[in-house]
């Protein structure tokens, strides 16, 4: 929003007679604190190290243990309406986003963008002072506005941010992603070998980093908002080759064994209470000991590679955490972590090598997938994993993303600001009920203690 231009000095006949007036630009005060949150994509509640999976997440689970950590924080069931709620702090029906932007209804609770008549906090935080920054996926504006012909009043610099780097889809490929930069399309950087050593996770948090930087050097007094939605870890699950080596084998005992592996874990780091039972097998999902060799093969190897996908984006978070310490940033920077929806199922019951067949009802077998096992991952593949290791990352619960159920819309959140909660309360779990469209605390004058 603009503010309008006005005059508070005086005219009269000379300058002797006149006062002159300088509009200053709004300051929101020297204790104002900076804000990141970072949104993961299709993370299940369980799939964080702090929320009971073996996956290295190291930096968020740090973050947590010097932070807050929530364990009954609840979203959509997709992404567009989480992203929705989240930027406006309202139901994602009420600002017109139902469902994923890809659709337009026709009615106003399924615009395909959030409606003008419901600010962002970008919007909100611009007009206090704040500079406003986005890296990652935006998702908010109608795909058939989505070219270099625009229009651009749904996409993000119209939507209250400084700048935007990213992409506007629903997904994107990791190794060679269809980039926008403010309001036009960019290529992906290249090294002189091509795409070798690039990733959109590390692009993002360098653009980031970037913003936050060239903004603070000059004005230091002037905090900032940076939003940082991830790629990771929605389809394709891709990842630099060493983090794929890391896993190679993890998952060969299967998604049974595992999932109670998992669920005891978050019962001892108590994520969830001693009494709550283990939800039965999704149907689809059969016993891990059923499947042929093949099955068995392919659906370890496409774990491997989420789990690898999920273990680089924690160290993007981590590179962001350390910008921001070696800025001065950290101490007063509220820092949130979150997943927009449970794990995915589209990768179907028996998993997909390209994820785009699952959209389109057709059905890859796994005696055929596993003859490119050893593309899963690479820039040769663009992988989701089945219905068995979804329900396994979002344990102890049922279903999946696009399902109204816990599985769907139960995921971790994590709250880290060292000037506003009290060390006392540090690493401490939060059990209350909690949204995007309910805070989870106030703020006293001086000290947080949600």
């Amino acid at each position: 929003m603009v503010r309008p231009s006005r005059f508070e000095g005086t005219l009269g006949r000379t300058i002797a007679d006149s006062e002159a007036w300088f509009d200053e630009p709004p300051h929101p005060g020297a204790d104002a604190p900076d804000v990141v949150i970072v949104l993961l994509d299709d993370t299940g509640f369980a799939q964080l190290g702090c929320y009971g999976s073996d996956i290295d997440t190291r930096h968020i689970d740090a973050l947590a243990a010097d932070g807050l950590q929530f364990t009954n924080f609840h979203v959509t069931p997709l992404c567009s309406p989480t992203r929705a709620s989240l930027l406006t702090g309202r139901a994602q029906h009420a600002v017109g986003m139902r469902s994923v932007s890809n659709f337009r209804t026709g009615f106003p609770n399924q615009l395909g963008h959030i409606t003008p008549h419901a600010a962002t906090i970008a919007e909100v935080l611009r007009d206090e002072g704040y500079a406003t920054f986005c890296a990652g996926k935006w998702h908010l504006a109608p795909m058939e506005q989505c070219s270099a012909a625009g229009p651009f009043d749904q996409w993000p610099l119209a939507r209250g941010f400084d700048r935007f780097y990213g992409f506007l889809e629903g997904e994107t490929d990791q190794f060679h992603p269809d980039l926008v930069a403010d309001n036009h399309p960019v290529e992906p950087p290249r090294s002189s070998g091509g795409t070798e050593g690039y990733h959109l996770s590390e692009d993002l948090v360098d653009r980031l980093l970037a913003m936050i930087s060239d903004s603070t050097g000059v004005r230091p007094d002037r905090p900032f908002f940076a939003y940082l939605p991830l790629g990771a870890t929605h389809a394709p699950h891709q990842a630099p080759p060493e983090y794929l080596a890391k896993y190679r084998g993890r998952y060969d005992e299967g998604w049974d064994v595992v999932r109670e592996r998992w669920f005891a874990r978050q019962v001892e780091l108590g994520v969830i209470r001693e009494f709550t039972e283990l939800a039965p097998r999704n149907p689809g999902v059969e016993p891990w000991d059923d499947l042929s060799e093949n099955q068995q093969r392919l659906n370890a190897r496409l774990q491997e590679a989420f789990a690898a996908f999920l273990d680089h984006a924690d160290d993007q978070i981590g590179r962001l955490v350390d910008g921001l310490r070696e800025m001065g940033r950290l101490d007063n920077t509220i820092l949130v972590v979150l997943a927009d929806n449970g794990a995915s199922q589209e990768g179907g019951p028996f998993g997909v090598m390209h994820e785009m067949k699952f959209f389109n009802g057709i059905v890859e077998t796994a005696d055929t997938a596993v003859q490119r096992i050893d593309d899963i991952g690479g820039p040769h593949s663009h992988t989701n994993y089945p219905w068995g290791w979804a329900q396994t990352g979002n344990s102890p619960f049922k279903w999946y993303k696009q399902n109204t159920h816990e599985g769907g819309v139960h995921v971790p959140m994590v709250v880290h600001w060292p000037a506003g909660i009290d060390a006392a309360q540090r690493g401490a779990k939060r059990h209350q009920s909690s949204s995007p469209m309910s805070p989870t605390s106030s703020r006293p004058s001086t000290r947080c203690s949600a």
